[in-house]
């Protein structure tokens, strides 16, 4: 069921228009339940339809864009409305873009779905939107995966927590004694208090408490408490949701996996020794496939661990010829610093705030640098003493990230020694500065010979 305006320009003024760049193209505007379309038909009338959001409705608005020879589509990214009707028109082969609403939202006037969808079409005509990065269906496949196993994660993260609190209640305190409540000690303990264990003899017994700081008799002490029935409930009710979040985890991790093996250009010769993960860590070797899919060791890199790695490349995908250069990806990455000039000079920086999953990824790494000895560690230290944590942040962000493009757009190896300083630019910056301020006290200083 759709609904059909048309309309002709009233005047010569009415009918001026910018070059067009793209004649066979069209404007959606995107909502939860319809969807508005502007094209030009063929009679060089302008044609606004109304659909529906049913997926019949998504297919024959395709079908309607395909028969009247609309090859390049536009639509605004709201919420997550806009994904399925992306998926549709990709099988019809309709190139689109998907454009930030804050793009072009900025006009004077009464905003309506129809005028909505008319001015993404007239934008879009012209060749006046930049296109939002949507990586291949594969990558996009992989990030739902990498999202939803994160989303488990944190809410076993969460049930482990209200674990403690509940041993707190029971003034059960060997939590406190050891390094880990999820290794394997720690579980076996848990399960035995869950099952109705209250001497801690007996809980204790039979475990291997030789890699435990604490002495056994601390842990007896310890696990001497308030052994009530409804705290042993909670318990138990809590160690099943742990349980279970742990097997979403590992039942997205079999997906991640499967979907790596097609991705990879050759089969990949996975090591048979048994890799002991860390907490959270996947449980198959992550790095091989990563090396494999990518062609160079991106973990090489300082801050950049498996898990980082692949949820960035589940963003950007591996075709970094969508960004020209460096400068492009870090500014996409909103990394770069956006100056505000006006009469030649400028007054401020732009504010830019991302949900960008490799945006936030570099951003974790780039924290880690704090106490990393290397080159980029040297890098956060100093700025974050000259110009604080946040912009410190930032700019070893920036760094890895330019490294990061380099890398998978270059297939290169990690070479510490491009990415160290040039010593002596900053030795004569050093310099220079301390001669500048012994100007000002009327001194000079000589540099000694090394």
């Amino acid at each position: 069921m759709s609904k059909e305006q048309k309309s002709k320009p009233k005047n010569k003024a009415d009918s001026f228009q910018l070059g067009v760049i793209y004649p066979n193209s069209a404007g959606i505007d995107v909502g939860s339940m319809n969807m508005l379309v502007s094209y030009q038909g063929r009679d060089g009338i302008s044609i606004v339809k109304e659909y529906g959001s049913y997926t019949e409705d998504l297919h024959a608005m395709a079908e309607a864009l395909k028969s009247a020879e609309i090859t390049h589509v536009a639509m605004e990214a709201t919420g997550s409305y806009w994904m399925s009707l992306f998926e549709v028109l990709e099988e019809h082969d309709i190139h689109i873009t998907v454009v930030n609403p804050s793009h072009y939202k900025n006009v004077a006037g009464q905003k309506t779905d129809v005028s909505d969808s008319q001015w993404i079409h007239t934008l879009h005509a012209h060749g006046l939107f930049r296109a939002s990065h949507i990586a291949d269906e594969s990558y996009r496949e992989l990030r739902t995966y990498i999202h939803e196993r994160g989303i488990f994660q944190k809410q076993k993260s969460d049930t482990l927590n209200r674990i403690q609190k509940t041993l707190t209640q029971m003034n059960i305190k060997y939590q406190h004694l050891i390094s880990d409540i999820e290794g394997v000690t720690g579980m076996q303990i848990l399960q035995r208090i869950a099952t109705g264990g209250t001497d801690a003899e007996t809980i204790l017994s039979g475990l291997n408490l030789k890699k435990l700081k604490a002495s056994k008799e601390e842990l007896v002490k310890s696990l001497t408490g308030v052994y009530k029935p409804h705290f042993i409930t909670v318990l138990n009710h809590h160690l099943k949701a742990y349980d279970f979040y742990k097997a979403q985890m590992l039942a997205y991790e079999t997906e991640i996996e499967g979907l790596l093996k097609k991705l990879v250009p050759k089969p990949v010769e996975v090591s048979t020794k048994t890799q002991k993960s860390r907490k959270n860590q996947y449980h198959f070797n992550l790095k091989e496939y990563l090396h494999a899919l990518v062609g160079v060791d991106l973990t090489e890199i300082a801050g950049l661990e498996e898990n980082t790695v692949l949820t960035i490349l589940s963003v950007t995908g591996l075709n970094m010829g969508k960004w020209p250069t460096a400068d492009h990806f870090t500014s996409w990455l909103n990394l770069a610093a956006r100056p505000k000039k006006t009469g030649g000079k400028v007054f401020g920086h732009q504010k830019r705030f991302t949900n960008n999953p490799a945006t936030q990824a570099l951003r974790m790494a780039a924290q880690t640098m704090w106490q990393n000895k290397g080159v980029l560690g040297q890098l956060y230290r100093r700025l974050s003493a000259s110009k604080g944590s946040k912009k410190a942040i930032k700019a070893v962000a920036r760094r890895l990230a330019v490294i990061f493009y380099n890398m998978v757009s270059k297939k290169t190896s990690y070479d510490p020694k491009l990415v160290a300083l040039d010593q002596e630019q900053v030795k004569a910056r050093k310099i220079a500065r301390l001669k500048k301020e012994a100007e000002k006290l009327g001194c000079t200083i000589n540099v000694a010979a090394a």
